[in-house]
């Protein structure tokens, strides 16, 4: 592996500087001359963000980018996705790449030249998700005849709680290559020292669940509490019973985090309601941990609200899966990310996040790896930075060049002919 020291840059045609392991590699020289091109493409996409499943604009903006390159495209027809199939000279497997492309309904509050003024915002990064994977299926179009197999680009729309991934899986985006992937890839940008990858083997994120409660009792009037069954009480209650079962039943080595986000109850200050509610978000990471805060939530909900003298409601919604990294390809990942950028420059995470990825469904049925990298601007401190879905994030342009090329490296490794 290459360590820091052999680590060179070379600047793009407006002048931003390109991170490289080496200045006279032809993969991160090529991914240098089109860093303005991803610069203009992720800037267009940031001005003009899109919502949920459908993104007309999106989608076209892509396509224009892929536009009179060797490709085999399918349109999504429940979402506006692109499925891209780059084949290579040599016949072998397929590996799949991901870029998701859906913004979040944020208010920006960044003050760049090229903020959002609709209301949403491209606040988790998707956008520089979606230009870095057209730099990488630009670097490996030209790089066709080096290619034992076949690539799958997945330009996804709906990772922001929609499930988009899972509707293309249920499109056929596995079999978009006529065989199965071997291998599927995603990159997340996200605050940190610009340029530096981060993952790890087994679980990486969390699984997303949400918790839902209504107790329903009598409503009454708000001087004669003792002429109903007062369910505002009996959630109250709750709430503040499930922070204490999730840190005195579960473990803390696989750890639960469960925040109650919403409570809702009557409309009329003088009156005491029916019913009452509570929403909440529960993050887990193991299968056992998901099944088993199911049924210890509806039991505890239960017995709380009979204590009071009403019932309860419980809906538990499975929503992402625990995103899990293979052991081989990650290690083989970190292998290949460290030969490329250097070993410095690639983390090993002591813990998986709290946060979740519709990357899972993806994972649940091809061997891969989801990893991060680090994008902070520079004078940013990443110790300090407005995190993903801030209205006040921001992000590098530059490290578009490292995801086109960490993205074309990964995918020329596993389909090298010797390989395949």
């Amino acid at each position: 592996m290459r360590n820091l020291a052999t680590m060179t840059s070379t600047t793009g045609t407006d002048g931003l500087s390109v991170r490289t392991a080496s200045a006279s590699d032809a993969l991160s020289r090529d991914a240098a001359g089109l860093l303005p091109e991803l610069v203009a493409l992720r800037r267009a996409l940031h001005a003009a963000p899109e919502v949920g499943l459908d993104l007309p604009a999106t989608q076209r903006a892509v396509l224009d980018a892929l536009a009179g390159l060797d490709l085999e495209i399918t349109l999504g027809t429940r979402t506006t996705s692109v499925v891209a199939v780059l084949r290579g000279r040599h016949p072998g497997p397929a590996v799949l790449l991901r870029g998701d492309m859906d913004a979040l309904p944020v208010v920006e509050q960044t003050g760049l030249d090229y903020a959002s003024t609709n209301g949403a915002m491209h606040a988790c990064g998707h956008d520089l998700h979606t230009a870095g994977l057209v730099g990488a299926v630009r670097l490996l179009h030209e790089r066709r005849s080096e290619l034992a197999g076949s690539v799958v680009f997945m330009f996804q729309p709906g990772e922001e709680g929609l499930g988009g991934a899972k509707i293309m899986l249920e499109e056929g985006l596995l079999d978009a290559a006529g065989e199965r992937p071997v291998a599927a890839f995603a990159i997340h940008v996200g605050p940190g020292e610009a340029g530096v990858f981060s993952t790890r083997a087994g679980t990486i994120a969390a699984g997303s669940n949400q918790l839902h409660v209504t107790v329903h009792g009598a409503g009454g009037h708000g001087s004669k509490p003792d002429g109903a069954l007062d369910p505002v009480p009996a959630v109250a209650e709750i709430v503040t019973a499930l922070q204490a079962m999730v840190t005195r039943r579960f473990s803390v080595l696989d750890p639960i985090v469960l925040t109650v986000t919403q409570l809702r109850a009557g409309t009329a200050i003088n009156v005491i309601p029916a019913s009452a509610s509570l929403g909440a978000t529960v993050r887990t990471l193991s299968v056992e941990s998901t099944d088993r805060v199911e049924r210890e939530a509806q039991s505890l909900a239960a017995g709380i609200a009979a204590a009071h003298g009403c019932t309860a409601e419980v809906r538990f919604v499975r929503q992402y899966p625990v995103t899990v990294n293979a052991a081989g390809p990650t290690t083989e990942v970190v292998r290949l990310l460290g030969e490329r950028f250097g070993e410095d420059r690639v983390h090993l995470m002591p813990a998986a996040m709290m946060g979740s990825e519709d990357f899972s469904f993806v994972l649940e049925q091809v061997p891969g790896t989801f990893f991060s990298v680090g994008a902070s601007p520079a004078g940013v401190d990443p110790a300090t930075a407005a995190w993903n879905h801030s209205p006040q994030v921001l992000f590098d342009d530059a490290v578009l060049a490292d995801q086109a090329v960490a993205f074309a490296h990964l995918a020329l490794s596993w389909l090298a002919p010797a390989r395949g």
